[in-house]
């Protein structure tokens, strides 16, 4: 972990979590996987304010609630890192560039929408986009894989299998997931009051 980051003063972590979020949500371009990919890099290997995984049940908690993606976990870091006023910093940090960008954007709505520049520098940037979600998607998976658990690994590769070749809603995969999670945490507390050492999951 980085010490010399958690040495600094309550303000200076509050300034470093606001311009992170700026700079990443400046640069963040085909949704809420995008930056969670910048956010792993910035937080995870160069900060070293989390851990791989406290990243991922951060990405599964974003997806899983309502709202954006971005600002959901914008609040998640905060608050792990200064509390209330740390995820106030990353909320604002995460919700100015965007805000301004598209605000521009609708005074001249009318020029970019007809402008073949921009139509085709947009095009281009979706196979960028395309391979960094392809590159969260392969981490996020690893993680899951590393974990030794033949129950995750099995979950992960029917929620796969349910989404793309089943046409079944990621809405209705993340309710039976999180089902089957709040059943597998109340088996194991009760294994734990019954003084029986085994969890449900491998």
């Amino acid at each position: 972990m980085n010490k010399q980051v958690w040495k600094e003063t309550k303000p200076g972590k509050l300034w470093t979590l606001f311009r992170a979020m700026f700079v990443l949500s400046a640069c963040t371009f085909g949704g809420g996987f995008v930056i969670v990919s910048l956010m792993k890099k910035k937080f995870v290997e160069e900060l070293g304010w989390l851990d791989e995984a406290e990243m991922l049940d951060i990405t599964a908690i974003t997806q899983s609630a309502p709202g954006p993606l971005p600002v959901n976990a914008s609040v998640i870091i905060g608050y792990r890192i200064c509390g209330v006023t740390g995820a106030l910093a990353a909320v604002l940090g995460t919700i100015i560039p965007p805000m301004a960008i598209i605000s521009l954007i609708c005074v001249f709505y009318t020029e970019f929408r007809t402008n073949a520049y921009i139509a085709l520098a947009l095009q281009v940037m979706r196979a960028g986009v395309a391979a960094v979600i392809a590159d969260v998607a392969w981490n996020l998976a690893k993680n899951v894989w590393d974990m030794g658990s033949v129950f995750y690994t099995g979950l992960m590769s029917a929620a796969f299998v349910a989404t793309c070749f089943l046409n079944i809603s990621a809405m209705t995969v993340i309710l039976i997931c999180l089902g089957m999670g709040i059943f597998q945490a109340w088996w194991n507390a009760a294994s734990v009051k019954g003084g029986k050492k085994r969890e449900y999951a491998c």
